[in-house]
């Protein structure tokens, strides 16, 4: 009979949206980068895998194991900011939002954010977790350092000038490279965002898309499957005085009508999928026009309690439009057909080996299912079209390729499996996951 600490051990980890789950033999946590040397080093001596984690915000199993699950969380401190470079330097287990309120107080901001905030600082680099804006990278493009642990225990400090070559590829390291406990960021002066919201017509943004995408500093828009009505957001960076929506305002908005209806208008859809196409028409009717200045924090990320499982995909950018209409036809062909709103974002290229927007401009394709409800057929048939587009999976959201499928997707991926060999020689880091999207630890000759 295992005993009472064996039995905790065992206790099932499951990640935010309850698409994986893991039953680690051991849970370990830490505070600072010395437990994480010791604990991976005993775990290499051992023949042990580790997986870090941290708020579970991936879609995917790739914080599962059955060996050691190692708590990162704790290492959240900040320490250190230079005013005159606006780089900052924080313990990797931050969560964004609290990185953000650190930021604010020091008169600094991150140049971009995700609509959710929750995710640590090495899961959402590790992920290339992004925000939209045709100018602007994924969180991983303002990593200018950063801390890790490698497969055998030796803590390594990379950058542009020190270890340049794990550097390059560490940005968007999967927790594959090693465990990271640091990273510097480079920040700018705090900004407001003036953010508008308004209805649209799907046919009239594909059919101007060049110019939709130029239309603000940020932009993205939400299409409701059933209907041709989406909620268009702008947000334009300014220097304006901070006009807020008011408490009541954002209340109602954050907490009513995205969060608490939301779900419940999920939920009758999940029972009586008859109801879909009333429930599309009367979302369609409740997209309305709004504006307020506040913050950049403020506005670029919301609140999000209706649990959901995503898949997300990278296409070049001049590839949506098309991309698009086809899923519109497809959605019509399902049985249930969905009814969660589709995301769609555009964000800039980068040289990072394994970001999914290295070498090209991009276009992000998010496709969401709510919890309890068939996902697989759908995602399937979006994965089939944008494949189409040379389209590269979210790491951190729902897909289903392989390493055989993605390795000729990354010109740079020899780049990453050399950096994986010297960093992690025996695969501590290595989980089913992995072993599946990017392959065990084999030298790329």
């Amino acid at each position: 009979m295992l005993s009472k600490r064996r039995r905790a051990d065992r206790k099932t980890w499951r990640n935010w949206g309850r698409t994986a789950a893991s039953r680690p033999s051991e849970r370990r946590q830490a505070t600072d980068v010395e437990q994480v040397a010791a604990i991976i080093a005993d775990a290499s001596r051992r023949g042990l895998r580790v997986k870090a984690v941290g708020s579970g915000h991936s879609f995917t199993d790739i914080a599962c194991t059955d060996d050691i699950q190692l708590d990162v969380g704790g290492i959240d401190r900040f320490e250190a900011v230079d005013q005159r470079s606006k780089v900052v330097t924080v313990g990797a287990g931050i969560e964004i939002h609290r990185l953000s309120l650190e930021l604010a107080e020091r008169g600094l901001a991150l140049p971009n954010l995700g609509d959710i905030d929750r995710q640590t600082v090495a899961g959402a680099i590790a992920t290339a977790t992004h925000g939209t804006g045709q100018a602007y990278g994924n969180l991983s493009t303002g990593v200018v350092g950063m801390e890790l642990v490698t497969g055998t225990g030796e803590v390594i400090w990379c950058d542009p000038s020190t270890e340049a070559d794990l550097w390059r590829p560490a940005r968007v390291g999967l927790g594959a490279l090693g465990v990271v406990t640091k990273v510097a960021l480079q920040c700018l002066d705090a900004f407001r965002l003036r953010a508008v919201e308004e209805p649209g017509e799907l046919d009239d943004i594909l059919a101007a898309w060049a110019e939709f995408t130029s239309s603000a500093d940020h932009v993205e828009f939400f299409w409701l499957p059933g209907q041709d009505r989406c909620l268009v957001k702008r947000n334009h960076r300014t220097s304006d005085p901070a006009r807020p929506a008011s408490a009541v305002r954002r209340f109602v908005d954050d907490e009513i009508l995205e969060n608490a209806l939301f779900d419940v208008v999920m939920r009758i859809n999940r029972r009586f999928p008859v109801t879909r196409a009333t429930l599309a028409r009367l979302f369609a009717g409740a997209v309305t026009a709004s504006e307020e200045t506040d913050d950049s924090h403020r506005i670029f990320s919301t609140v999000r309690r209706v649990r959901f499982s995503e898949a997300e995909f990278a296409i070049p950018v001049e590839d949506v439009p098309e991309a698009v209409d086809r899923i519109r036809t497809l959605i019509e062909t399902l049985d249930p057909a969905p009814l969660f709103p589709i995301e769609v974002r555009v964000s800039a290229t980068d040289d990072i080996a394994l970001s999914t927007a290295e070498g090209r401009d991009t276009g992000w394709i998010a496709v969401h299912q709510y919890r309890g409800m068939p996902y697989e057929e759908y995602f399937r048939g979006v994965q089939a079209i944008v494949d189409d587009y040379g389209a590269r999976p979210h790491w951190g959201k729902l897909h289903f390729h392989d390493a055989g499928s993605l390795r000729g997707r990354y010109p740079k991926w020899n780049e990453f499996m050399d950096a994986r060999i010297r960093l992690d020689p025996t695969g501590t880091f290595a989980n089913p996951h992995l072993d599946r999207v990017i392959g065990p630890v084999v030298r790329s000759s």
